[in-house]
């Protein structure tokens, strides 16, 4: 647990600096530790870039090193949870389909957010719930117990109820009683486990729990993505809600929606593609499928 106190104590530390110095202590050490990235990792995401953006070297290697360096202001915002809850109208402003989520919970019924590894996305569900958004965020237990202690427990004092992706029967009892589900969707599964759709126009293996979680229980999904401007204020979307068709074809119904999910996290990418983590190995399966 020693993992666990050092970062409680970070905390208290990041809390008592005010914003700015926080932002620009996070920005110099993510710059500090770029050269530890290894060169094999820095070259995937450099080649990902210009397959997908079709830029110049020098551009990608910059959008590169962009997407990583934001890691730093990230954390230093999770490690001032405390301070963020209850002001997070000087964070966050949401925007976008708001009322049409308030209308959807107003029926009783939940509800699905996806979203993607692209600006803070752990501030994301936290300002869904202190906006008064009821969230579930869906999160992936770390093997470290501190860490993952620390996590959880942060992601709650903001107002998120944490499931880990293994809880599959609680997210839909929770959906059942009203909650939001918050799914990210861009990370690359096992073959077994994703559908193929076009991202970037590459064939590209996805999940499919969103699409298929809706259908079967028949809500909407709303794509919401959130960025971060120059001035370090947030801007969070919600985008109209999707909902899933529910013909005789199942697995054409989840491909269906999966890829316009997809085709608006592309979107929200190429306006800012340095918030998006492209350090992720984002095609590694079916790369190793062709080999």
């Amino acid at each position: 647990m020693f993992a666990y106190y050092l970062v409680k104590a970070m905390s208290w530390l990041i809390c008592r600096l005010p914003r700015g110095t926080a932002d620009a202590l996070g920005r110099g050490l993510a710059a500090a530790l770029w050269p530890l990235v290894p060169r094999k990792r820095k070259e995937l995401a450099k080649g990902q870039i210009i397959a997908c953006l079709q830029v110049e070297e020098a551009e990608a290697e910059r959008i590169a090193k962009e997407s990583t360096l934001r890691f730093g202001p990230m954390l230093m915002e999770v490690l001032r949870f405390p301070i963020i809850k209850g002001h997070i109208q000087d964070y966050v402003t949401l925007t976008g389909a708001v009322d049409e989520v308030r209308a959807q919970l107003a029926t009783g019924r939940g509800a699905i957010f996806a979203t993607s590894h692209s600006g803070n996305w752990e501030l994301m569900g936290g300002a869904f719930a202190q906006y008064g958004i009821p969230l579930v965020g869906v999160a992936k237990q770390q093997k470290a117990g501190g860490m993952d202690r620390f996590i959880v427990e942060y992601r709650e004092l903001i107002g998120m109820h944490i499931t880990y992706t293994s809880g599959v029967r609680e997210m839909y009892d929770m959906l059942a009683k009203g909650w939001v589900i918050g799914l990210i969707m861009d990370q690359d599964p096992s073959r077994r486990d994703g559908i193929v759709i076009d991202f970037f126009g590459q064939p590209t293996n996805t999940v499919t729990g969103p699409a298929a979680m809706a259908r079967f229980k028949e809500v909407p999904i709303f794509p919401v993505q959130i960025h971060r401007g120059t001035d370090g204020h947030h801007i969070l979307t919600i985008e109209p809600g999707v909902r899933v068709e529910k013909t005789k074809d199942k697995r054409e119904d989840i491909r269906r929606a999966t890829q316009l999910l997809n085709d608006r996290i592309e979107a929200h990418v190429r306006q800012y593609p340095e918030e998006w983590f492209w350090l992720h190995d984002r095609w590694k399966s079916m790369r190793e499928e062709d080999e």
